[in-house]
């Protein structure tokens, strides 16, 4: 009789347990759809809530422009005018700064190589240039590479 007695106490704990982590099985898609309108239904109760506080600060923020308003009326106070003051731009952090793409890095380098070439090729060239008109006496008559003879200096007239 006592097992009995027991047997029945600790059964109905055990499928008031089972109930609750949800062993029946055959009601998923109900509970799923009331937990749908349920949370919609919260969501939309959020949503008054936070447009009834926005409407209640801006009628209290009404409220107070026309009692700083009468106040103003009152002493022959001006009202202030809001300057808007330009941020002053703060030097770029070269930490933060924005990171070049490969095809950026690979235009550079090419850049830089255009600019090896021209500079090794016409450097000489201008310093002898430079240097003949430093002189007053010569300058340097270029012919073009297809054409036969040397590059000579012409005297200047």
């Amino acid at each position: 009789m006592a097992a009995f007695i027991a047997k029945q106490m600790v059964g109905n704990q055990l499928s008031a347990v089972k109930g609750a982590v949800g062993g029946d099985g055959g009601d998923d898609g109900d509970d799923k759809e009331k937990a749908e309108e349920e949370e919609r239904e919260r969501q939309e109760a959020i949503k008054e809530a936070e447009d009834r506080r926005k409407e209640k600060h801006r009628k209290m923020e009404e409220e107070r422009e026309k009692m700083r308003q009468d106040i103003r009326d009152k002493y022959n106070i001006k009202k202030k005018e809001e300057i808007v003051e330009a941020t002053p731009q703060e030097e770029p952090n070269p930490l933060m700064r924005k990171k070049k793409t490969p095809e950026e890095l690979a235009a550079e380098a090419e850049q830089e190589e255009l600019d090896d070439f021209t500079s090794k090729l016409f450097l000489p060239l201008s310093n002898a240039l430079e240097s003949s008109l430093a002189s007053g006496i010569y300058i340097l008559q270029f012919q073009p590479t297809n054409c036969a003879g040397p590059i000579a200096p012409a005297p200047i007239l």
